[in-house]
C-alpha cells in the first residue's frame, strides 16, 4: 500500500509539470515482484527532446519536492535499501560500442526497464507510445545482428582470459571476468530470441529458464 501511495504521488507530481508525458513504474514493482522494503523504481520520458540541462532541471524540482514530502520519508524507513529511485528522460537511446571486451552496458536494460517491462501510471502518453513503436517488438534486423556479434565477441574475450589468470592464481580477477561473461551472454542470448532483459545483475530463474527457456543452464 506504502509503495502505491507513493508511486501515485510521483505521477501528480509530474502530472502538474510542463513537458511531461508518462509516468512509468519499472523494475520489480512493474514486475510484479516487490517485497515491502522494495525501492520504487520510476522513469517519466518528457513530450519532446530535451537539453540534459531541462532534465536535470526537473529532477531537481522533483528532489525538492520529495524532501519535504513525509510520507517519502515515511517509504524510506521501511527498510535498510528503500528508496525511491526516479529518472526523467527524453527517449534517446544510443548503443555504445564494446572496445577490447568492453561492456556489459545499459543499452539492452533500458530499452527492457523503459518500454518492454515498464507499467505506466494511467494513461499512456504519446510520446511513450511513440517510444514503445520504435523500440517493440524489437528493433531493426541489421542492427541486432551487429550487437549480437559484439556482445558475443565481449563474452568469449573474457571466458578466454580465465586460464591465463588461473595459472597465475588470480582468483578474485578471475571470478570478475567470469561474472562479466555472465552479465554479457544475457543479452546476447536475448538477441536470439528477440527479447529485451530487465536487469543484469539479478540473471535468475524467470529470464534463464522462462524467456530463454534453458532451465537445465540456469541449474
Amino acid at each position: 500500500m506504502l509503495h502505491q501511495q507513493v508511486a501515485e504521488l510521483v505521477r501528480d507530481f509530474f502530472a502538474m509539470q510542463a513537458h511531461f508525458d508518462t509516468t512509468l513504474l519499472v523494475n520489480s514493482c512493474a514486475r510484479g515482484q516487490a517485497v515491502p522494503d522494495s525501492d520504487l523504481d520510476a522513469a517519466v520520458p518528457v513530450k519532446s527532446s530535451k537539453s540534459p540541462e531541462a532534465l536535470k532541471e526537473l529532477e531537481t524540482l522533483w528532489g525538492d519536492f520529495a524532501a519535504g514530502q513525509p510520507l517519502i520519508q515515511q517509504f524510506r524507513q521501511c527498510g535498510r535499501f528503500s528508496q525511491v529511485h526516479l529518472d526523467v528522460f527524453d527517449g534517446r537511446i544510443t548503443p555504445s560500442i564494446w572496445d577490447d571486451g568492453g561492456g556489459p552496458d545499459s543499452y539492452e536494460v533500458e530499452i527492457g526497464n523503459r518500454f518492454a517491462h515498464s507499467l505506466p501510471l494511467l494513461e499512456a502518453g504519446p510520446r511513450f507510445r511513440e517510444l514503445r513503436g520504435e523500440w517493440l517488438p524489437y528493433y531493426r534486423e541489421d542492427l541486432r545482428l551487429r550487437m549480437l556479434a559484439m556482445v558475443c565477441d565481449a563474452c568469449a574475450h573474457d571466458l578466454d582470459y580465465l586460464p591465463f589468470l588461473l595459472s597465475r592464481d588470480l582468483h578474485f580477477q578471475a571470478f570478475d571476468r567470469l561474472y562479466k561473461a555472465h552479465q554479457e551472454f544475457l543479452p546476447g542470448a536475448l538477441h536470439c530470441t528477440e527479447d529485451f532483459p530487465d536487469r543484469l545483475q539479478q540473471v535468475d530463474r524467470v529470464q534463464v529458464a522462462g524467456w530463454l527457456g534453458l532451465p537445465d543452464l540456469y541449474r
